[in-house]
């Protein structure tokens, strides 16, 4: 049996050429930030570290939204992997329902599981989608499906049902309304919570600062 520290490394290597041609907001970079936020909640929290460490490195193994909306195919790669570097059976699972669960996108269905590795992993992820990077990953995967910036004819909707958020071809900005603005608020950890307050207003000062530039304002 390999130690843990061996582990986190094989499996570092296999999720930085895995994503090699990923999409840029959940490509290797994004997956080594997660895994940097992991580690600093972690230093706080009590909980499984091996568990908390491969979930965030395997986390985007196989995002559903580039797989035609399979959210099996993720947890199955994650798992089969694990089972590869003998892994014991029940971190494998855990891994895996955690991967399955921790989504924005799985938060507005039925969520049956929860542990406190998923809180942390969970808040890890969630930072990286808000503040600076968070504004980067937005647009740029709005560009990347080819969608408008911002269209004032198109309000953003409140209280999406899962459907609804995985379908949605709505403006980058709507998204904030839709997801990003909402992640302070859902934070699990004390320092998750303490980082989200910062991040949540350098978004709202972005917004303030577009909307002026867009009205010919400031």
């Amino acid at each position: 049996m390999i130690d843990d520290k061996t582990i986190i490394q094989r499996t570092a290597v296999f999720v930085q050429e895995k994503l090699r041609n990923a999409e840029a907001g959940h490509d290797w970079w994004h997956i080594q930030r997660v895994w940097n936020n992991t580690k600093l909640i972690l230093q706080t929290e009590e909980a499984d570290a091996l568990v908390c460490e491969l979930t965030a490195l395997l986390h985007d193994i196989a995002d559903s939204k580039f797989h035609h909306g399979d959210e099996q195919v993720g947890p199955r790669i994650a798992g089969e992997f694990l089972h590869s570097l003998g892994l014991d059976d029940s971190r494998i699972e855990h891994v895996q329902q955690i991967i399955f669960n921790m989504s924005y996108k799985a938060s507005l269905g039925q969520i049956d599981f929860h542990s406190k590795e998923l809180e942390i992993v969970q808040d890890a992820d969630r930072l990286d989608a808000i503040g600076a990077i968070g504004i980067a990953r937005a647009f740029h995967y709005g560009g990347f499906k080819n969608r408008e910036i911002y269209n004032p004819n198109i309000p953003p909707q409140k209280q999406l049902s899962k459907e609804a958020y995985k379908n949605t071809t709505a403006p980058t900005v709507n998204h904030f309304y839709e997801k990003l603005l909402l992640l302070r608020d859902k934070m699990n950890t004390d320092t998750a919570k303490q980082i989200a307050k910062h991040r949540h207003y350098f978004m709202e000062s972005f917004l303030q600062q577009f909307y002026g530039e867009w009205n010919g304002e400031r």
